[in-house]
């Protein structure tokens, strides 16, 4: 017997079904995501080092691996970057399920896996439609950091696009001062 149940319900059934596997509700899909490798994972605890180094939290930021964003492209929808810097009241924009509005988050990056296709076209659309002010793309397939800013009107303009050997600068919208090296962006042993 089959019994009806939210999209929500069935992230959450394949959440405990999948251990390890990231599950997200983008455009009203269920996205499944297998657990990432080593050096996306060395990315992200750069990342860390690299805006303590930056004094985030002395900003009023918080730097988050795997925490919810609400979406507001559907009912049930939610994304689960990669790495966030987020104002240090996030906790107060709790929507639902582990998930906050988008207006706490500063900045949001993903680095891509076998999913690619979802961190470069799908989440652009996602996170500029939120408001995400600045989204960072460690395009690991095309060997490039894409950073896209300021949405209008639910859509970012063209990225800037950093090759091997550049810095991105964080935008001063972010709240700190850095300078990320592509190369540790795209290889995680920065």
């Amino acid at each position: 017997m089959l019994h009806e149940s939210s999209l929500a319900d069935a992230a959450d059934r394949l959440w405990e079904e999948l251990p390890g596997h990231r599950v997200e509700i983008l455009n009203g899909s269920i996205v499944v995501t297998p657990p990432p490798d080593g050096s996306h994972q060395e990315t992200l605890t750069w990342l860390i080092e690299e805006f303590s180094r930056a004094q985030a939290r002395k900003a009023g930021l918080l730097f988050l691996q795997g925490v919810g964003l609400w979406l507001p492209s559907g009912p049930e929808d939610y994304a689960v970057p990669d790495f966030s810097l987020v104002d240090d009241d996030y906790k107060s924009a709790l929507v639902e399920k582990n998930c906050y509005a988008p207006h706490v988050f500063r900045l949001v990056l993903e680095v891509t896996s076998s999913n690619w296709t979802n961190d470069t076209a799908t989440k652009v659309d996602t996170y500029a439609r939120a408001g995400v002010p600045v989204y960072v793309i460690a395009d690991r397939k095309h060997d490039e950091v894409l950073l896209y800013t300021d949405p209008v009107d639910g859509a970012y303009p063209a990225p800037e696009r950093f090759k091997r050997g550049q810095f991105l600068p964080v935008p001063e919208s972010v709240g700190v001062s850095a300078e990320l090296s592509v190369d540790a962006l795209l290889d995680g042993d920065g």
